[in-house]
């Protein structure tokens, strides 16, 4: 067994990584970093080796904003087998949308929705002729809201969700032994606070955790994954209040620096 984890240099990535070394899969780790990926690919081959297993671990450095990198990841897979493919590289960006940079916000649009996008076509359409396969998007429970103060982040999120949402349908109506999930944490214990630059009202949960909950739900064919209760029970309640208090709570809830 195969799997690729794009955003695997660190984070939810990286812990998700490390998981399936433990469950056996063979990996190829996608980040920008290659020097955090050779670290990840260390630790993954160590935690293999413990639980008995002997895997294969390949490093790919690319920058996944750009739409001929991902091209380009496919094509280096397109004649391999490939059992899961997780896509999880993204970031966010605190501010008013009247302040935050345009650069910045194209940019995260490119790597949250373009990459998204054209490497769940490609796979896709991979896996519709394989057969058997699994494909994760590391989407957000921000899919299901709005979000001042990270206005483009939760645009991002509810584009990926309801994109993976309606593939993993229209694979289910052609009944194609292939599954699509979407994972819908709240806040995680990652470095996407520092990277955006404010924080939530709530601490993240623990990457591990959330890691190894989507890992094992996808394996199992589960279509919207939400690792916590908390997170269940303010989506369920979000669905009985008008928007206006929605986001009264939420222009609250994620306080930029």
């Amino acid at each position: 067994m195969k799997a690729i984890v794009t955003g695997a240099s660190s984070g939810l990535g990286r812990d998700m990584a490390l998981y399936l070394a433990e469950l056996g899969y063979d990996l190829a780790l996608v980040a920008r970093n290659q020097a955090r990926l050779d670290n990840v690919a260390q630790e993954a081959q160590q935690i293999a080796s413990a639980h008995g297993k002997t895997i294969t671990v390949e490093t790919v450095a690319l920058d996944l904003a750009q739409r001929s990198a991902c091209e380009q990841l496919f094509a280096r897979y397109r004649d391999e087998r490939i059992d899961l493919l997780v896509n999880n590289a993204g970031f966010g960006l605190f501010g008013d949308f009247t302040d935050t940079p345009l650069d910045r916000e194209l940019e995260m649009i490119n790597l949250n929705v373009v990459s998204y996008h054209v490497l769940t076509k490609l796979f896709v359409r991979k896996f519709r002729r394989d057969g058997r396969c699994r494909l994760l998007n590391v989407c957000s429970a921000a899919g299901f809201l709005a979000g001042p103060r990270l206005a483009t982040y939760y645009a991002t999120k509810n584009y990926t969700l309801k994109l993976t949402l309606a593939v993993a349908q229209e694979l289910r109506r052609d009944r194609v032994p292939v599954t699509v999930s979407a994972l819908c944490p709240g806040p995680v214990d990652t470095h996407f606070n520092a990277t955006a630059g404010g924080e939530f009202l709530t601490p993240g949960a623990s990457s591990r955790a959330v890691a190894r909950y989507a890992i094992d739900k996808t394996l199992a064919g589960k279509l919207i994954i939400v690792p916590t209760w908390q997170v269940k029970a303010g989506l369920f309640a979000a669905r009985f209040l008008p928007w206006s208090a929605q986001l009264r709570i939420m222009d609250r809830y994620d306080r930029g620096r």
